[in-house]
């Protein structure tokens, strides 16, 4: 098997290098534990790690400012964690606590966050899509110079509901990013069975969409395409496409063997193009830190992580009366 080519020396500052190693190792880590607390049974129901796919949106968030909304599938975590949510509210909504962000009621698929302008793991395949460009009307009618990003996969963009939203972003100009986190594989069908085009952010271009594919697995490609998008959207051009080309690791939830797969095609992905490690090297390459300070900054984030599993498994099971919360707005 081929070895990972080295690196060249990169042109991003030593704060912006740590920093993007660390949001993607504290996704990493968190995720880890989220499979072994599933295993335990701490974690109820379904339960989809983002492993692999770190590139993304931490690339993603590094192009965005206040105001920006985001919305997603229920491969969520990392999107949480990404744009500033509390892993141990993150981790007690996981393990169904009163302590999570919708007080554990939404477990892994359906946990928000109005203060982070995260509206959301959904459910059901490529329904946050029309949900994410309604967020963008919002911010055109109310004027201001906001995006929302609406992610979603490989496979729900095959869905009908995706491309009656391309038609409505684009006759209004909603300013609006499409981001296709094409995983390879959907639920468990390779991209190649299920798709009739090869490269997904062209579905765009009869609805008049610009877009481009972007390594998912390089997260300063993703920054730079992402500025790039952004900035097709605050100027008023209306929606865009990026089709972020990653991987994931583990099976497409905690039930699946991902026996569609070769262990030695996931394996090789890991060796050659692991977004995590691509960062780790440029750092020791630049001399920004050192193997004892990277093994430091890896201690302290599970130190964090292991904190949010125990505050999680601290915190009590909500109590019956919230079954009754949250139902109705006060008009």
């Amino acid at each position: 098997m081929a070895a990972r080519k080295k690196p060249a020396k990169s042109n991003t500052s030593k704060e912006d290098l740590l920093k993007f190693y660390r949001e993607m190792l504290m996704i990493r880590r968190f995720e880890e534990k989220a499979g072994q607390l599933y295993g335990m049974g701490l974690i109820g129901g379904f339960c989809h790690l983002y492993i692999g796919q770190e590139a993304v949106v931490v690339g993603i968030e590094a192009a965005t400012k206040e105001g920006d909304k985001r919305i997603t599938s229920y491969r969520d975590h990392g999107h949480m964690l990404a744009c500033g949510m509390d892993p141990k509210g993150v981790m007690a909504e996981l393990t169904g606590r009163e302590g999570g962000y919708s007080r554990g009621k939404g477990g892994s698929m359906h946990m928000f966050s109005k203060e982070k302008n995260f509206y959301g793991g959904n459910g059901i395949v490529g329904a946050q899509v029309p949900i994410g460009a309604g967020l963008a009307f919002a911010d055109k009618y109310l004027g201001n110079d906001n995006v929302s990003f609406a992610y979603f996969g490989d496979g729900a963009a095959n869905q009908g509901q995706v491309y009656e939203t391309f038609n409505m972003a684009s006759l209004w100009k909603l300013p609006v990013i499409f981001v296709i986190e094409n995983n390879q594989y959907a639920m468990g069908t390779s991209l190649q069975r299920a798709s009739s085009t090869p490269e997904l952010y062209t579905r765009g271009t009869a609805f008049g969409i610009p877009g481009e594919t972007v390594d998912g697995m390089d997260v300063f490609a993703v920054k730079a395409a992402s500025e790039k998008a952004v900035a097709h959207c605050r100027t008023g051009k209306g929606p865009y496409i990026l089709e972020m080309v990653t991987y994931r690791y583990r099976g497409h939830s905690m039930s699946d063997p991902a026996k569609y797969r070769t262990r030695e095609e996931v394996q090789k992905v890991r060796e050659e193009r692991d977004a995590i490690e691509h960062v780790r090297e440029l750092i020791l390459l630049g001399k920004h830190a050192s193997e004892e300070d990277l093994k430091a900054i890896d201690k302290q984030i599970k130190a964090e992580v292991n904190e949010a599993a125990e505050f999680a498994k601290q915190s009590p099971e909500p109590a019956l009366s919230e079954l009754w919360t949250d139902i109705y707005a006060d008009a």
